[in-house]
């Protein structure tokens, strides 16, 4: 396919930047290349969409009521983005290459970067960030599974990949690099760039040793585990209260 046709087929979800094979992850170094190319092939056009005026090179994707999405203004997806039917856009945005899956609830002021594979009956609460990846082409972009909830002003980045109904609260930052720390155990286990499925994880902070001091670094904890008997909400609590009742 030549680089329109992929664009074509990234916005209408017959090709995904990553998709999952076998339990992990594959990206489509040739879908990242395509959406490169097509950037650099476009010129700036203005674009108007009723008082709204726009002024870019990538045109917004359209036809919202023919694939089953609500979209509330002033909410932005660009063509070559994916969304599933289902799918909410409050006023948010969603970039090229992205892949939204069914009954997904994208909230106000979340961004969904160029590439980002969100999968159904995802949660991002308000003020979420997405990152997008594009290059160098093959890098991983963030990945969020079926089920997760990510909570509100949570930022998500360099490929970070959020297992099945993992819930993460609010102001969880992730990158490839931070420590994601399971303390539901006698030992401590870390993981990086990755939250496991189910996993329930909020902000947390550990010491190092700097010429300067000891400075404490971002880090996120694992404090409990997502139960199949109850909700999302009753989860999260739940386990934050044994968390305080064990520090007490």
């Amino acid at each position: 396919m030549n680089v329109d046709q992929i664009i074509e087929a990234l916005d209408r979800g017959e090709v995904r930047v990553a998709e999952p094979v076998d339990g992990d992850w594959r990206v489509n170094s040739e879908a990242q290349e395509a959406i490169l190319e097509y950037f650099r092939g476009r010129r700036m056009e203005p674009q108007e969409v009723g008082p709204f005026e726009y002024h870019d090179k990538i045109p917004l994707k359209h036809n919202y009521d023919e694939l089953g999405v609500r979209v509330v203004p002033p909410a932005v997806a660009r063509y070559g983005a994916y969304l599933a039917p289902g799918v909410v856009m409050m006023p948010s945005y969603v970039n090229i290459g992205a892949w939204v899956g069914p009954r997904t609830m994208v909230d106000t002021w979340a961004t969904v970067g160029s590439g980002a594979q969100i999968g159904a009956d995802v949660h991002l609460a308000g003020g979420v960030g997405i990152g997008g990846v594009l290059e160098p082409p093959g890098a991983r972009p963030v990945i969020v599974e079926d089920g997760a909830f990510i909570g509100s002003r949570a930022i998500l980045t360099e490929g970070v990949r959020i297992g099945a109904g993992a819930v993460l609260g609010p102001n969880v930052s992730l990158t490839a690099s931070v420590p994601v720390i399971d303390v539901t155990g006698s030992d401590p286990v870390e993981h990086r760039g990755y939250v496991p499925p189910r996993a329930i994880v909020v902000p947390g902070t550990r010491p190092k040793e700097f010429p300067a001091g000891t400075y404490n670094l971002a880090c996120a904890l694992i404090v409990g585990w997502r139960s199949e008997a109850t909700d999302l909400k009753v989860s999260l609590n739940d386990a934050l209260r044994e968390l305080d009742s064990g520090a007490g």
